[in-house]
């Protein structure tokens, strides 16, 4: 199953954009084909790669101003990911895999003869026969899931997801599942007001009482953007003792990258596209 190549799970022909060309344009793209990355060509020539991660994450307040600005007035080659890892038709699938984890990147284009000929995304990768020929559990597979309050802020929300790498779990006061957030929820995010102003909302927030006790309301702030005005919801999920199998089917139906593992209502853990392609790497 390992020697299944790149030329037999890539997708052809690819989108592209031109480094001159507006962020916005690029995110339209992504909007209307469903799609996660864009190679970036110029002349011809590969020089770079747009992820919706490169969008999501010039969010962060901490970011330089000037790219933070909308983007229809930002030009790819300032968000792109410079000289892309690329990868050819001959390429394994247990290469692929190998590479993906090592430079935790989703999307590899592949350079056939200086031409790109297609590109190998996660998304490919979960519909190849070796990845269905998997036979764990998801206990065995998943990882420890990342959480914030569902009034937490967009800024804090940003800095935990590019620290972590990782997308995180929206929780409810009572440690319930509210929501999840991805870099699709940040990059695709309408986070201006018509007067290109952050959004502001009112936050009651809590405090504890007594060991046991009831929370009671302390204060109300006003604050921009919060967690629960970016995050999917309802958030797919699956049992911690079904196969891979199963998840996988639920994933692939539901067009999404993780799933949630849960016993009952208690979160568990999350299972992600990188923990299966992991196993194929090994």
């Amino acid at each position: 199953m390992n020697r299944m190549l790149a030329q037999d799970i890539m997708t052809s022909p690819v989108y592209v954009v031109g480094p001159g060309e507006h962020v916005a344009y690029a995110r339209n793209l992504m909007l209307k084909h469903k799609i996660s990355r864009i190679p970036v060509m110029d002349a011809g020539t590969l020089v770079g790669i747009l992820t919706k991660k490169d969008i999501g994450y010039r969010l962060q307040q901490s970011e330089p101003i000037w790219r933070r600005r909308p983007i229809d007035k930002i030009p790819v080659s300032i968000l792109m990911t410079r000289e892309p890892l690329t990868i050819s038709p001959s390429t394994t699938i247990r290469e692929i895999a190998a590479l993906m984890i090592q430079w935790d990147i989703s999307g590899l284009p592949v350079v056939d003869a200086g031409e790109i000929a297609g590109i190998v995304t996660k998304s490919d990768f979960m519909k190849s026969a070796t990845i269905n020929a998997l036979s764990q559990s998801v206990a065995d597979v998943m990882e420890d899931a990342i959480t914030v309050s569902r009034y937490h802020s967009l800024d804090h929300v940003v800095d935990i997801m590019k620290e972590r790498n990782d997308k995180v779990i929206v929780v409810n006061n009572d440690g319930t599942l509210a929501g999840i957030i991805t870099e699709s929820n940040l990059a695709f995010y309408l986070y201006e007001t018509e007067k290109r102003e952050l959004p502001r909302k009112d936050v009651t927030m809590l405090r504890r009482g007594e060991s046991g006790g009831r929370k009671q309301y302390r204060h109300v702030i006003e604050m921009a953007a919060v967690a629960e005005d970016l995050m999917s919801r309802p958030v797919i999920t699956v049992e911690v003792d079904a196969k891979l199998k199963e998840a996988i089917e639920i994933m692939q139906a539901n067009h999404i990258n993780s799933v949630v593992a849960v016993e009952g209502n208690e979160i568990k853990g999350i299972l992600k596209r990188d923990d299966i392609i992991r196993e194929v790497a090994k």
